[in-house]
């Protein structure tokens, strides 16, 4: 890594290095998430410098990231502060993920499932009236799979493909705001597999639903779109809060 005060040149060339400040931006994000840094908190750029051991234009643009979440405020003379939650972009994916890997772990699957709740249902019932068949096909084949990878047990494949079925789903709505949830849905299905929420193996009847929700999709009954992923969602939340023990 970089020495504190380095030259230009070496600030250049850390900002090159997506790894590094990648890995300075998630650990800086996780402390504020965490409450490792409390709302309120000045940070001081030469701390940090020192801190992380990088360079200050690594820094700085950790922050700039940062404050474009709505994690931190930045004032001349008063220096960088950390934002309450209130001023989170909650929906940024980056959070999320921090949030999952931290304490508010529980706090945050409940208010994502909640949001799955009445997002999802609503977007499969749209997509039945206006899914195109390329998307058809896509939801289909995501399917498949599915099937193929939960027999075998390969959770990040599965993932992969449970990821593509919510993302075509969520598109196929027709509606620009269901649409621009597709990152929100895929960290809280990333986030069920990287934290062991998932059976060894998926549950047959969960990847019957998704299969129900093609074919009704594909069928165009908005009904049955609706209520067999209504039946997804509420089984996903069981798993994720511990209801299912």
């Amino acid at each position: 890594m970089a020495h504190v005060g380095g030259s230009g040149a070496v600030a250049d060339n850390d900002l090159t290095s997506p790894g590094l400040h990648g890995s300075v931006l998630d650990e800086l994000g996780a402390l504020i998430t965490s409450g490792g840094f409390a709302a309120g908190q000045v940070l001081r750029i030469e701390q940090l410098e020192t801190r992380f051991g990088v360079s200050r234009s690594v820094i700085r643009e950790a922050i700039r990231v940062l404050e474009s979440m709505g994690l931190v405020t930045s004032r001349r003379r008063v220096g960088v502060t950390v934002a309450p939650r209130t001023a989170w972009n909650l929906f940024d994916p980056r959070i999320i993920r921090w949030r999952l890997d931290g304490d508010d772990r529980d706090e945050q699957l409940r208010s994502l499932s909640e949001l799955r709740r009445g997002v999802e249902p609503v977007a499969a019932a749209l997509a039945a009236r206006h899914a195109t068949p390329e998307q058809c096909g896509a939801l289909t084949g995501a399917v498949m799979q599915m099937a193929v990878h939960g027999r075998s047990g390969d959770l990040e494949a599965y993932l992969v493909a449970d990821i593509q079925f919510h993302r075509t789903l969520l598109e196929a709505s027709g509606n620009e705001m269901l649409g621009a949830l597709t990152e929100v849905v895929a960290e809280v299905l990333t986030g069920r597999t990287h934290h062991h929420l998932m059976p060894a193996r998926p549950k047959p009847e969960a990847i019957r639903w998704h299969a129900e929700v093609a074919q009704a999709v594909q069928s165009g009954d908005a009904e049955a779109a609706e209520r067999a992923m209504r039946d997804i969602v509420e089984e996903a939340t069981r798993a994720m809060l511990g209801d299912d023990q």
